[in-house]
């Protein structure tokens, strides 16, 4: 059955595989998020010892991802080149918007966007591999906007 958008139980095997990325890769400790394609979240974990502003950011990075309606590298270079665009998008959205690696859309087979994940907790580049493992273990496809 093909995806309209991410159900729980895709989001938290998503948010477990990314989890077990993290580990693997002795990353320190990650929050992962997943939102459906309206921005509701849809599962979250902090694992142990990982900072209390952790879901915020993960949260963010999703939000961000689906409001612009691209993966975070996108977002991230376009802060660098217009940041004051990007301040007042973030000031619009009431802060929702956290432009750093770690945020990637989901889509189905299809190409739709169905969801987003984040991930905040080590290095934005090091959140962004989890995220990947984590959609492409339950076969979708993510897009970080690279």
């Amino acid at each position: 059955m093909l995806l309209h958008s991410i159900d729980l139980e895709t989001a938290e095997k998503i948010v477990d595989a990314a989890i077990a990325k993290g580990r693997e890769l002795k990353f320190e400790p990650l929050t992962v998020a997943v939102l459906d394609d309206s921005g509701t979240v849809k599962a979250m974990k902090r694992e142990d010892g990982a900072s209390l502003i952790r879901p915020d950011i993960a949260i963010g990075k999703a939000w961000g991802c689906l409001g612009f309606g691209f993966g975070n590298r996108v977002i991230v270079a376009r802060a660098q080149s217009h940041p004051m665009f990007i301040n007042a998008l973030t000031d619009m959205s009431g802060g929702r918007i956290v432009p750093s690696p770690g945020g990637v859309l989901i889509k189905n087979a299809d190409g739709r966007t169905i969801g987003a994940v984040g991930i905040s907790g080590d290095t934005g580049e090091n959140d962004e591999i989890c995220a990947v493992a984590g959609v492409e273990a339950v076969g979708l496809t993510a897009d970080t906007g690279a």
